[in-house]
């Protein structure tokens, strides 16, 4: 039995979901910046809802709606959304991308997603895990095109990948017009490889500006970009 997640001003119950609470989600809508103030926000791949209760707690965005298209983490979501303090602004489609895009005809201010991403040739005989974490489910080119074209136009598109993919997305992202903003390149600590990348994107040509973030400095032992980046959602930072 997965225990529910108790974050500072909300809680994820994820015993239905297969995708758990990760550092990559809670890192993405913790790192993505709202400058803009977005007034409508879609986190696609929803899975339980965290990156949008995130973005809910920081953004006075009016519209955050979300995409799932498991059933079990779509349910999940759904009750998620509505036992947080922000259930009047938040809603779960139960659709695939393909499916939502013919149907939707609103423009997103910001688009976030922790697609699936593990490319490799391996499945598990856990069916819904392996459909969270395999990018078949979601291929990156469907994600990056979808995107460009549900964003407005002065909108964001942010997504948190391997780092060992980050040259190819740039590349996709380019054929749909859309451009790195921010690069951030996520270590486990100082020794450990790069594992992964935050891109912001827009439909604004500009030269990226590129950050680094170690998340230890030694086992449980967090550094202060990390907690700085996180502290207003873990309760033990």
């Amino acid at each position: 039995m997965n225990k529910p997640f108790q974050f500072k001003q909300f809680t994820i119950e994820q015993d239905r979901c297969a995708m758990q609470i990760g550092t990559d989600g809670v890192l993405l809508g913790a790192w993505v910046s709202i400058e803009n103030n977005p007034f409508s926000i879609l986190d696609i791949g929803a899975g339980t809802g965290v990156i949008a209760l995130q973005l809910a707690q920081r953004s006075d965005a009016e519209m955050i709606d979300a995409l799932e298209v498991d059933d079990n983490a779509y349910e999940q979501c759904v009750d998620n959304f509505e036992n947080s303090p922000w259930g009047d602004r938040l809603f779960c489609y139960h659709a695939s991308l393909g499916e939502f895009i013919e149907e939707i005809e609103d423009k997103y201010d910001l688009i976030v997603s922790n697609p699936p991403f593990y490319s490799e040739d391996y499945k598990t005989s856990d069916e819904s895990r392996d459909l969270a974490r395999f990018n078949d489910s979601l291929p990156f080119d469907d994600l990056i095109f979808s995107a460009s074209q549900l964003l407005s136009e002065e909108g964001i598109f942010a997504v948190v990948i391997p780092r060992k993919e980050e040259e190819g997305f740039l590349k996709m992202a380019e054929q749909e017009n859309l451009f790195a903003k921010r690069i951030c390149r996520v270590k486990g600590n100082e020794t450990s490889q790069e594992k992964r990348s935050l891109i912001a994107f827009s439909f604004e040509k500009s030269t990226p500006k590129i950050e680094n973030l170690t998340i230890e400095t030694s086992r449980h032992k967090y550094t202060e970009e990390y907690i700085s980046l996180v502290n207003e959602f873990y309760l033990k930072m």
